[in-house]
């Protein structure tokens, strides 16, 4: 993911005060998960909400602040770092007038349109231009920010949306896709199927004071990317809607994702750790995850509990994000 590849280079290691932890090494009652795990959502595809006739023209206020008319959606090119825009647009109902993706838009459906983002997550002017757009869905976490100008001064309406992913986002990024498409009806009908799952999913987590700590590490090993997530990453809000305990915000870092130091690490004491799983396997698997200083020695490593999720579900909060929660639920406390 680039904009976490450019965190490694900017991010200052996170003091974690010298605080020891004395942290049990043995797992919360509720806890089943005795070693590795994949947590695999069951909808590996998405489920459209049924057949859609948009409502054209429509005005909406880009987040960019910029007034944007779409009065044709027949060509959508729909790119973001996590795939979450065009998940909501093949939701919707309208995945045979997407044309151009991002690479994590990763979804069986999504499979056979052209991916327009270089070199993994670098937009392409030229290459969504052919593809002769009528409307491009992005954000600002991806870019270079000059390609979404270009497409506009070829007249190409560009409309942003909200960069932020976070669970209680999720109906309001529906709703705002949706309204751009002039779906809006569709929208309604999937932020009710979404809250549903999402409601459901989180009646799998336990609750009381037992709660596990958990923590989410971005690791890239080819790339010698190895960060630790804390408030504001995205992994936060999935580890509390499974009842779990951020580790990174507990020892209070302060930034969504900093470099993995084997203080914090010793100071947190996850007793669960969540990967990618091309991250996972990135760096030779759980095997070569505990050789990262100061791991092995948590209660995470001591007994191998390392859950890693497929990269395109875990930090979209698209629809499906129900099925993700549900997925680590599972996987957490009912192994």
């Amino acid at each position: 993911m680039r904009r976490l590849l450019g965190l490694a280079a900017v991010l200052a290691v996170a003091g974690c005060g010298g605080v020891t932890s004395t942290a049990a090494t043995t797992a919360p009652a509720a806890l089943t998960l005795s070693g590795p795990a994949t947590a695999k959502v069951a909808g590996q595809d998405v489920t459209p909400v049924g057949k859609v006739e948009p409502r054209l023209p429509v005005t909406v206020r880009s987040f960019d602040g910029e007034q944007v008319t779409v009065t044709d959606v027949d060509r959508i090119v729909a790119v973001d770092l996590y795939g979450t825009l065009g998940e909501v647009v093949f939701t919707l109902g309208l995945g045979d007038n997407v044309v151009g993706r991002d690479s994590s838009t990763g979804f069986p459906s999504a499979a056979h349109v052209p991916v327009v983002t270089a070199g993994g997550h670098d937009l392409n002017a030229e290459a969504i231009l052919d593809l002769d757009p009528t409307v491009v869905l992005t954000d600002t976490s991806i870019g270079p920010p000059e390609v979404p100008q270009q497409l506009r001064a070829a007249g190409v309406p560009v409309v942003f949306f909200d960069p932020t992913r976070t669970l209680e986002g999720v109906p309001d990024q529906i709703r705002a896709v949706a309204r751009t498409l002039g779906v809006e009806e569709a929208g309604e009908a999937l932020v009710a199927r979404v809250d549903g799952e999402i409601a459901s999913a989180r009646e799998l987590a336990p609750t009381g004071e037992d709660a596990p700590r958990i923590t989410f590490l971005y690791v890239r090993g080819s790339a010698g990317v190895y960060l630790m997530a804390g408030p504001g990453s995205g992994a936060d809000s999935m580890i509390a809607s499974v009842g779990g305990v951020d580790v990174g915000t507990d020892i209070g870092l302060d930034k969504p994702f900093v470099p993995i130091t084997s203080e914090a690490l010793l100071t947190a004491q996850p007793e669960v750790v969540i990967v990618l799983t091309k991250g996972l396997e990135s760096v030779g698997g759980v095997d070569g995850l505990l050789k990262i200083p100061g791991l092995a020695q948590t209660p995470a490593g001591q007994h191998r509990r390392i859950v890693d999720v497929d990269d395109t579900d875990l930090l979209s909060f698209g629809p499906r994000v129900g099925q993700t929660i549900t997925a680590l639920a599972t996987v957490l406390y009912q192994s």
